[in-house]
């Protein structure tokens, strides 16, 4: 395999693996919820383990990545997410009590998620390719589909299957990132820099005025999506009075489809299009979504708020890898990590402060995600100030 789309290919299924492994679980909130006798605080705390391991493993990434390479990392972070996913099944077995189970086979795939989300990005970026920003953007929309995919195959199997069957299903997804593991063993993998070149060192980084804007942007970017999207399909159930089945295709699957649109339009037709502005123009987009889907008295247009939330949060976590890449060539695999780490507290940050808040508020969720809008304003302010502080 020495052509580098195979490359790319596998980088487009390790975002799928990415997206098995944030949006899986969450499919299973209320069927956990009345399963195990788990609270609401306890189910918020399983999206908080799997983004605060996630950022833990980008932060010390930074120290080890380089030195064992990336096709090491890359593969390592495939058999770890096909580990935890097993896990999901197979530790409630060994385990005395269920919910310290599931905490520890989320912890497994969250390690994996973790060097997914430092790697794969780097090694696109570094592929041989034309007009990369529109790469990254295409690169990112996998996610998307890869959501769509897990929400729409998994809501299948519960109807067909049942919905007790689900642990069959966590090993059937694992078998995803185990090939693909596999796949990576093979495939070229280029350096991000040149062999001239010399990247920045953390501390060269940290002084770099620009690197803690696009840090804030990072962060900030990964709330705004995530605010919204962990929480779509418990908001559909409880908000529609649908099923559990109505509510996962009407929230989450919704959510991915739109936010995989935008980021198939940046793929496809960025060269002919301002990122900045195009950034600026989907974060305006993203407030009035936010307060469409929590003040609205009408429940199917606040779910209609969920899915132009999807199209408007789509280009920003791309369009801060490609703001970065762009004005930091340097900043080497340490860059992306740390990038990845300040997108990853905003993961964990994003869903957290919607449970918290709707837990305050007896469960009630349009609370929870109202609160949230702060994150796309201070976005919205800092790329303005990222747009200046680069012109000067």
């Amino acid at each position: 395999m020495k052509n580098f789309t195979h490359t790319v290919r596998a980088c487009f299924v390790g975002y799928i693996t990415q997206a098995i492994v944030n949006n899986f679980l969450p499919l299973l909130f209320l069927t956990l919820q009345s399963s195990f006798d788990l609270g609401l605080s306890k189910i918020t705390a399983l999206i908080t383990v799997n983004f605060c391991v996630q950022l833990f493993v980008d932060l010390i990434s930074v120290t080890f990545i380089d030195k064992i390479g990336y096709r090491a990392g890359i593969v390592a972070a495939h058999f770890f997410a096909a580990a935890g996913l097993v896990g999901l099944y197979a530790f409630p077995k060994l385990f005395p009590a269920p919910y310290p189970a599931i905490l520890s086979a989320v912890v497994l795939y969250a390690i994996g998620g973790g060097l997914l989300e430092v790697l794969v990005s780097p090694i696109v970026e570094a592929c041989p390719t034309e007009h990369k920003e529109k790469t990254m953007s295409m690169l990112h929309s996998f996610y998307c589909w890869g959501q769509m995919s897990v929400v729409l195959l998994s809501t299948l199997f519960f109807h067909f299957a049942g919905i007790d069957n689900w642990g069959i299903l966590a090993i059937l997804w694992a078998l995803i990132p185990a090939c693909n593991g596999l796949i990576f063993l093979k495939v070229p993998i280029a350096p991000l820099l040149a062999e001239h070149e010399q990247s920045f060192s953390i501390a060269e980084l940290f002084c770099q005025k620009l690197f803690w804007i696009l840090m804030l942007l990072m962060m900030c970017a990964g709330a705004s999506e995530l605010a919204v999207s962990q929480w779509a399909s418990a908001f559909a159930e409880r908000g529609l009075g649908v099923s559990k089945m109505a509510g996962d295709l009407a929230g989450p699957m919704f959510f991915a489809l739109m936010m995989g649109i935008s980021r198939l339009i940046y793929g496809k037709y960025g060269d002919k299009l301002d990122l900045k502005k195009f950034m600026k123009y989907s974060l305006v987009l993203c407030i009035s979504a936010y307060l469409l889907t929590s003040l609205s008295p009408i429940p199917v247009l606040g779910l209609i708020g969920c899915g132009i939330c999807g199209f408007s949060v789509g280009i920003l976590w791309p369009g801060t890898f490609s703001l970065a890449a762009a004005t930091l060539r340097r900043g080497g695999t340490a860059m992306f990590a740390l990038l990845a780490l300040a997108g990853d507290v905003g993961c964990s940050l994003g869903p957290t402060l919607v449970g918290t808040v709707s837990d305050h508020f007896s469960g009630e969720l349009s609370y929870g995600i109202l609160s949230a809008v702060i994150f796309p304003i201070v976005l919205l302010t800092t790329l303005c100030c990222f747009h200046s502080k680069e012109r000067g």
